[in-house]
């Protein structure tokens, strides 16, 4: 499957940015989702992941009450809305799949098959 995230961009703290994750090449719905991102000098890191139907979905305790993961099947598409930034969350942001229907709360890069080129937030203060 091909990724193509979407979305990112500058904003000031407290603000808000959507980010989208079109997909393209094979049956979307086959594949668990999930958001990492990487900030520089440091580890790609686990954001938020999705079941292929969307029901289950998990965080990371750093973006927990303030990122929301969704999917829109019929579109081929996965969203990040994020609310609330900090400066902190500036990132490259990396849209990523994985075949299965297992999910769990936090799984490594290595756990996903398929990513995005990525897209840049940057968060002001």
């Amino acid at each position: 499957v091909q990724l193509v995230e979407s979305g990112g961009g500058w904003v000031q703290a407290g603000g808000s940015l959507r980010l989208s994750c079109a997909a393209s090449g094979r049956t979307f719905s086959m594949y668990t989702m999930g958001w990492f991102r990487q900030a520089p000098g440091k580890e790609r890191e686990f954001v938020a992941t999705i079941s292929r139907g969307g029901s289950n979905t998990y965080y990371a305790d750093s973006v927990k009450g303030r990122f929301t993961i969704s999917r829109d099947n019929a579109k081929d598409t996965v969203y990040l809305q994020m609310n609330s930034l900090k400066p902190e969350d500036t990132a490259v942001y990396y849209c990523a799949a994985r075949t299965g229907s297992s999910i769990w709360d936090v799984p490594r890069p290595s756990d996903f098959s398929s990513w995005g080129q990525g897209t840049q937030v940057t968060v002001s203060s």
